[in-house]
């Protein structure tokens, strides 16, 4: 599904027009995206957890040239499933 199908199947679900329905999901992501660059979790009771996780500096390597490369520290997004839906997905 991408953001063109969920955007149908809101406006589907809820009986908004589709306008409505894109105006609705990119406001939550960009509300999700805003709370987790502020550095907030956004918990969704039994569906889950957005937050973000500290990655360490490392040493890697290039595939093509095997030489070592410093790849820096950084911020990444996560999402923990619920148990809502996992048992959703799961039966």
């Amino acid at each position: 599904m991408n953001k063109n199908d969920l955007v149908a199947a809101v406006s589907s679900d809820t009986g908004l027009s589709k306008a409505d329905a894109a105006k609705a999901v990119d406001g939550v992501f960009n509300t999700v995206t805003g709370a987790l660059r502020s550095g907030d979790d956004v918990r969704l009771v039994g569906f889950g957890t957005f937050s973000v996780v500290n990655r360490k500096a490392s040493v890697g390597r290039n595939p093509r040239t095997g030489a070592t490369i410093q790849i820096p520290a950084s911020k990444q997004p996560k999402f923990k499933a619920g148990k809502g839906l996992k048992q959703s997905v799961n039966g």
